[in-house]
């Protein structure tokens, strides 16, 4: 079995200090992909950097305290990927991706299009550029899986208030639209979704008010698989009894040794 986990910690450091990690080290996970580091890798403390039994690799933002992926292992990859060629993105730390025999895990992390019409317009050019990337990464005949925060609720079902929100960065028709067509078009598979159908299975909840007391949150947390390694998906879970971050982490169990 491969166990996944994908997490947005809104500062790793924080998180840490929410009690992150002893939660991680009880769930024997082979792989986790965090984003939103917050952080260069000189910040952080050995013991996060190097978890024992587990290899790390980060992609850190040149901003300090803003972004950055990583990607802990526990199996050995062939290689391993930071950014993925596009300087614009490649700047913000935003991709890590490691090759394993079968099968290419992916930590990525998509921009957030909320703080105004020029991040929004950000959000829309790395929308194109990870789309083609993917498409030429799929030519390799590998598995891929992409683990992240995108940023994106899909469906009416992946966001509370719904109607509230069809104006808003994150539920747009033409966000909407992109992952769509990523599904249908590309083929690619939610893994999670195809796993579990119910409602108000969300990801992020606002800081704001009550609203993870009260369950309004959105799923925009994902494991995005081509078809082979979603297939072999068999346990899904988003694990929302500690908060360590506004976001939850997303654990996936795949009946494959990667």
């Amino acid at each position: 079995m491969l166990r996944v986990v994908t997490f947005n910690a809104n500062g790793i450091r924080s998180a840490a200090d929410k009690g992150f990690w002893n939660w991680f080290e009880a769930q024997g996970a082979d792989v986790l992909c965090v984003q939103e580091l917050k952080a260069q890798q000189a910040d952080l403390k050995p013991e996060v950097r190097e978890r024992k039994g587990y290899e790390c690799w980060m992609h850190c933002a040149q901003k300090r305290g803003y972004s950055g992926c990583g990607l802990w292992s526990r199996l050995k990859p062939q290689s391993v990927q930071t950014g993925f060629g596009i300087e614009e993105f490649d700047n913000e730390g935003r991709y890590v991706r490691a090759d394993f025999e079968k099968l290419s895990i992916i930590s990525v992390y998509f921009p957030s299009g909320t703080s105004g019409d020029d991040r929004q317009a950000a959000k829309y050019r790395f929308l194109d550029a990870f789309r083609d990337h993917l498409r030429e990464l799929r030519l390799s005949g590998r598995e891929i899986l992409v683990c992240g925060d995108v940023n994106i609720a899909h469906k009416e079902i992946d966001i509370k208030n719904w109607k509230g929100n069809l104006t808003h960065s994150g539920f747009l028709p033409q966000e909407r639209q992109w992952v769509s067509d990523f599904l249908e078009k590309d083929g690619w598979h939610d893994v999670f979704r195809e796993l579990d159908p119910r409602p108000e299975q969300y990801t992020w909840w606002s800081q704001r008010g009550q609203a993870r007391a009260k369950n309004v949150g959105w799923r925009i947390d994902y494991m995005f698989g081509t078809a082979g390694i979603a297939a072999q998906a068999i346990k899904a879970f988003i694990y929302k009894e500690e908060k360590f971050s506004d976001h939850a982490p997303l654990v996936i169990d795949f009946n494959t040794d990667g």
